[in-house]
C-alpha cells in the first residue's frame, strides 16, 4: 500500500470516529430541551385565623329591692302624715285631718321610697370578648400551562416556572418541585 492510501483510510477513521463522537453528544438532535411555558397562574388559598378581641365594658346594676310593696315607706308616710294632721282641727275635725295626714303620708312615704329604691344603682366593669378573624392569603402553587412542540399540556408546580421547564433525553419534564 502505498503512503497516500494509508494516509486516506487514516483521514477516513479519523473523521468517522469524531462524527461518531459528534453524534453520541446529541449536537444534531434536532428535538427541543425545553418546554415553553404558556401560562403560570397562581394558586392561592384565603385563610382564616381566629383571634381573641376584648375589651372592657361599664354595666349599670341595680341593687335588689328588700320591700317591694314598699310598706316601710308608707307605714312611716303614715305616721308623720297622721301626726301632723292631727295637729290641726279641734273635735271631729281633728280626727278628720289625721286620717287625711295619714292617707297622704302613707302616699308620699310610698313614693318615696320608689324613688329611692329606683336610684339605688352601682357600676361595675366588666371585660367583653368576641372572635373576630384575619384573613390572609396562602400560596399554593402555580397551574402551568407548557407546550413541547406541538403537544400541550398542564401541571401544577410549587414555584413559578419562568420562561421554560428543562427536559430529559426522553423528552420528559424535569420536575424537582411537582405538587
Amino acid at each position: 500500500m502505498n503512503k497516500s492510501m494509508l494516509a486516506g483510510i487514516g483521514i477516513g477513521v479519523a473523521a468517522a470516529l469524531g462524527v461518531a463522537a459528534v453524534a453520541s453528544l446529541n449536537v444534531f438532535e434536532r428535538g427541543p430541551q425545553y418546554a415553553q411555558v404558556v401560562s403560570a397562574t397562581p394558586i392561592k388559598e384565603t385563610v382564616k385565623t381566629p383571634r381573641q378581641e376584648c375589651r372592657n365594658v361599664t354595666v349599670t346594676h341595680r341593687r335588689p329591692v328588700q320591700d317591694e310593696n314598699r310598706i316601710t315607706g308608707s307605714v312611716l308616710g303614715a305616721v308623720a302624715g297622721g301626726v301632723i294632721g292631727h295637729q290641726f282641727g279641734g273635735g271631729r275635725g281633728k280626727d278628720v285631718a289625721t286620717v287625711v295626714g295619714a292617707l297622704g303620708g302613707g302616699y308620699a312615704g310610698n313614693q318615696i321610697q320608689g324613688s329611692l329604691q329606683e336610684s339605688d344603682i352601682y357600676t361595675t366593669t366588666q371585660q367583653r370578648c368576641k372572635t373576630v378573624y384575619d384573613k390572609s392569603e396562602k400560596m399554593l402553587g402555580y397551574d402551568v400551562t407548557y407546550k413541547i412542540g406541538d403537544q400541550q399540556g398542564k401541571i401544577r408546580m410549587d414555584r413559578d416556572p419562568g420562561t421554560q421547564i428543562p427536559l430529559d433525553s426522553n423528552g420528559q419534564l424535569i420536575l424537582n418541585n411537582k405538587v
